[in-house]
């Protein structure tokens, strides 16, 4: 009777061992990200790479536990419906969408996969959550809007251009957070004495023309809000506001590596790093619904020198000594 229990005993333990051995041997889920930009690889790979040094830091290995599927516009943003509907039908388990204008083709693709802002100026206005705190829905991530923001561009365009009362402000009426914007600068130029003309530019061929006509308006100088218009094209921005010598503040940094002449905005390779951690928690099951959208915490000043002198701009010692980088 020994033998046959003891026999008995040794082929369930056998078994469970396989059983177990077989279970261990098999390979973790590989997550699969979307991510949906509405420029190019080239023009965001500073960002990309800070999201993926935040995916690094969380141990997210790419090819080994995470995949990542870009799918990308090129400026062309009447493509984005398409991509933001390939990645629903991979599918992925996360969009992660590059800003406002990918935000709302993901929207409009899946109510039901969840979607993480990288950067958006204005989620609620937008209409992609409910509220910061509660997004409710499949959406959630980060948010550009500061309520300081305005005000410390026109002040950093004060202190550089002391005799400034006359600011032209280029914005996107179709971008997604524009009115906000817009609203938030009105009332930065009053605080400041200044008066603002806004020039709405909807495509790359309204660019110059709108520059040229503030320039000929008697505007001191400009401030360009936030459009994927302005993104697809910042050398040639650039270009031109030298060519015309007419001073510019600008929505993100990239704009002054690519020539332009200040940016003060939220870090945005900060906010692209925050979002691996969105990433992460929606992985490990969390709802976007109860993901609170974070606000940015992390601003960054970047001044062109080298711009600076082609248009005979003297920069403020005090100004370039709070700069995070001067590009000379």
């Amino acid at each position: 009777m020994k033998t046959a229990a003891n026999k008995t005993l040794l082929l369930s333990a056998l078994l469970f061992t396989l059983c177990f051995s077989a279970e261990a041997q098999q390979p973790a889920k590989v997550a699969r990200v979307g991510f949906l930009g509405a420029t190019s690889a080239s023009t965001e790979s500073a960002r990309i790479e800070s999201f993926r040094q935040g995916l690094r830091e969380l141990r997210y290995i790419e090819g080994k536990n995470i995949v990542i599927e870009y799918r990308w516009a090129e400026g062309k943003l009447d493509r984005l419906p398409g991509l933001a509907a390939e990645l629903v039908r991979l599918p992925v388990d996360v969009i992660v969408a590059g800003g406002s204008t990918s935000t709302g083709a993901a929207k409009k693709a899946t109510s039901t996969i969840p979607i993480i802002m990288a950067q958006v100026n204005d989620p609620v206005g937008s209409g992609f959550i409910a509220g910061l705190a509660r997004p409710g829905g499949n959406i959630t991530g980060l948010s550009t809007l500061a309520p300081e923001l305005s005000g410390k561009q026109l002040e950093l365009l004060k202190e550089i251009i002391p005799r400034l009362t006359r600011i032209a402000v280029f914005g996107s009426s179709t971008a997604p957070g524009n009115a906000q914007a817009v609203k938030g600068t009105e009332f930065a130029a009053e605080a400041i004495g200044a008066t603002l003309q806004y020039f709405d530019v909807l495509t790359s061929k309204d660019v110059e023309a709108s520059l040229l006509a503030a320039d000929k308006g008697g505007a001191h100088a400009g401030l360009v809000l936030s459009s994927p218009v302005f993104n697809s094209q910042r050398k040639r921005i650039a270009d031109i506001a030298i060519k015309h010598r007419f001073p510019a503040i600008y929505f993100n940094p990239e704009f002054v590596e690519d020539g332009g002449l200040m940016a003060y905005a939220a870090s945005y390779n900060d906010l692209y790093r925050r979002a691996a951690t969105y990433v992460d928690k929606i992985l490990k099951g969390a709802k976007p619904a109860d993901l609170p959208v974070e606000q940015p915490t992390k601003f960054e000043l970047v001044i062109n020198l080298k711009t600076a002198k082609q248009i005979g701009l003297t920069i403020p010692p005090n100004v370039l000594a709070r700069a995070d980088r001067v590009i000379k």
